[in-house]
């Protein structure tokens, strides 16, 4: 029996102490020894006590920090920071399974969509009735023509659909219970439509078909022959879902022995390292008949004991761990598919606190300018908003630590020429619109809002990351954000609202006659009520803000 690591350590420990505790035996016996060549016999053991006692206390106040952070490692693996027990660990994957249904639980509570919530409450409330069902889920797939509802029929010993119906003719999934013999679980066959079909009908039952394949217990793939590209691309997915697959050679009787053997080693080749070799078997669901001379053809019967046999060792050997791993993969996909909404939820949180700091930014240069634009200037306002998206993430950073990370990214785009090439860009498309004079002012404001918004989105990504920069670094983050944020399309939305929110009211600043930017409206009768002062009623031409003083 293998000794587990903790009692190496103990050992070990136990071992230091006594070759501790021996040496300072020795110690204190030379110490006394030595004492009594110097003192008289009466001082000598009140000076040894001393000195002994002062080293024993200088040796404990130098552990005593290392002892503290010891039992604080062992609180902590006994307790969360909270100061609540943490959570024990699962017995069972349905235990885990019930756990991770828990915390999906606590995940929905901070989504604020409500159609993805709902979606995901009624995908929980499936998967805990998943805990409780009594049979084994097994899926079959395979084209239109390679015997799946035959291979059905027969293991069912009765006609469960319509057999020789022409390609695509199951639509629907239909499902049939079977019972074999010593297995204390029922077993629920599906039969799923066609794959490889053509036209969108066919694409249709494909994905009804892959859906069906994300919730079974057990997967066959059956098939007539050697693998085609395509059934090639659908046995590779149906592989990667991590369940338990049997690929089944149908229609054996319409090929020799020898033909058989071949065809099974060559899928057994085709399939090494995905599925185990006993997982690939023959079978002959529908033998053609045998025509007999003068009389009514012999219908043999069907070929299925390679198969039975296998599946008989399959479910008797793994079938409750086939059932706990499919519910435990359920719950687990459910609670990505929680994490990802709730991602999308925080990016679009994010990204709204990236927004407003970049006008704030724009602001505070458009009353300020600056000589030049520097972000790290504006550092400040950067750290500031750190702090909000490390919030949005769950994430609670010192004012310091915001400011590190603010200068770190400032420095980056400097270092990066980001911060000369965003003004060049703002600059070439503002030309055209501003006069000379206030061209300066705009540039800075309206560059240092996209800059801010460059830095806010690498923070984005960084929070992503659970605070990482990934391989790459700062430095890529950074230009992946910059090359995004001058695509045609986002400056164009970018520079849209820099005029609606900058530039237009440097230019009625400077030029209080001109007139507001018209807002468009939809087509039609102008809405009905009183009309509500606008813009030129307050400071525009003829308005009070106009008068001359």
């Amino acid at each position: 029996m293998k000794t587990p690591p903790r009692l190496w350590i103990w050992l070990g420990v136990a071992l230091a102490a006594l070759v501790a505790i021996t040496a300072a035996l020795q110690a204190l016996n030379n110490l006394l020894w030595q004492l009594s060549y110097l003192l008289p016999g009466w001082l000598v053991g009140p000076v040894a006590l001393l000195l002994f006692g002062g080293g024993a206390l200088l040796l404990a106040r130098l552990a005593w920090p290392w002892l503290v952070d010891l039992r604080r490692q062992s609180w902590k693996g006994s307790a969360s920071a909270t100061g609540r027990p943490l959570p024990s660990a699962p017995g069972s994957r349905q235990e885990a399974a019930q756990q991770n249904l828990e915390a999906i639980d606590q995940l929905l509570n901070r989504i604020r969509d409500d159609v993805g919530r709902q979606a995901l409450q009624q995908e929980r409330a499936r998967v805990a009735a998943e805990l409780q069902r009594g049979d084994l889920v097994l899926v079959l797939f395979g084209s239109g023509s390679a015997g799946k509802t035959s291979l059905i029929r027969a293991l069912l010993q009765e006609v469960v659909g319509q057999v020789g119906a022409p390609m695509g003719s199951t639509g629907v999934c239909s499902t049939y219970r079977l019972r074999l013999r010593d297995l204390p679980r029922g077993l629920q066959l599906v039969d799923t439509p066609g794959i490889l079909e053509a036209g969108s009908a066919g694409r249709d039952r494909e994905q009804v078909a892959r859906q069906q394949a994300a919730n079974a217990d057990l997967l066959l793939l059956v098939v007539d022959g050697d693998l085609r590209a395509a059934e090639q691309e659908v046995f590779d997915a149906l592989a990667s879902l991590g369940k338990r697959l049997i690929l089944v050679l149908n229609k054996a009787d319409l090929r020799g022995e020898e033909e058989e053997r071949r065809l099974l080693a060559l899928l057994r080749q085709r399939c090494l390292g995905r599925i185990a070799p006993e997982d690939v078997v023959a079978a002959s669901a529908a033998p053609q008949s045998v025509p007999m001379p003068g009389g009514r053809p012999v219908q043999p019967p069907p070929e299925l004991d390679a198969l039975l046999r296998r599946l008989a060792q399959v479910l008797h050997s793994d079938g409750e761990e086939l059932i706990a791993d499919n519910i435990l993969l359920q719950s687990r996909r459910l609670s990505e598919a929680g994490r990802q909404l709730l991602g999308q939820q925080r990016q679009g949180d994010a990204e709204a606190i990236v927004d407003r700091y970049a006008w704030i930014s724009a602001g505070v240069l458009a009353a300020t300018p600056l000589p030049v634009v520097d972000l790290l200037g504006a550092a400040a306002v950067n750290a500031q908003m750190v702090v909000e998206i490390g919030r949005v993430y769950g994430v609670t950073l010192s004012k310091a630590t915001a400011q590190e990370l603010a200068v770190s990214v400032g420095r980056t785009l400097a270092s990066l020429g980001v911060i000369k090439g965003g003004l060049s860009l703002i600059g070439a498309a503002l030309t055209l619109n501003l006069p000379a004079l206030l061209l300066s002012r705009a540039v800075q404001a309206v560059g240092a809002a996209w800059l801010t918004r460059v830095a806010g989105r690498s923070f984005i990504t960084y929070f992503q990351q659970d605070q990482d920069w990934g391989d790459g670094g700062v430095q890529e983050v950074v230009q992946r954000q910059y090359d995004l944020n001058r695509r045609d399309s986002a400056l164009r939305l970018f520079l849209d609202a820099a005029l609606r929110r900058v530039v237009e009211p440097l230019q009625r600043r400077k030029d209080p006659q001109l007139p507001p930017r018209p807002v468009a409206r939809p087509p039609g009768p102008p809405p009905a009520g009183p009309r509500s002062p606008g813009p030129q009623a307050e400071g525009g031409a003829g308005g009070p803000g106009n008068r001359a003083p």
